[in-house]
């Protein structure tokens, strides 16, 4: 069964926003210990930005193993 490229970009965006919260957490708990001090305002907006990258990125992947299986 093949995945419509709009499925594609929903079920991207639900992973991306679930790992938007991790990623965020992690930079709270792990940027201290690499002496990194950043307010959460800092930490969300880092998170924001590399949370578009990641979403463009699933998204290009998903179309690309998507071509790969009509070819062959």
């Amino acid at each position: 069964m093949k995945q419509s490229r709009l499925m594609s970009l929903v079920e991207s965006v639900a992973n991306v926003i679930v790992g938007y919260g991790v990623a965020v957490v992690t930079q709270i708990l792990i940027f201290p210990i690499f002496g990194l001090h950043t307010t959460l305002a800092q930490n969300l907006k880092m998170g924001a930005i590399f949370t578009i990258v990641s979403i463009a990125r699933s998204f290009a992947l998903r179309r690309v193993f998507e071509a790969i299986r009509l070819w062959g």
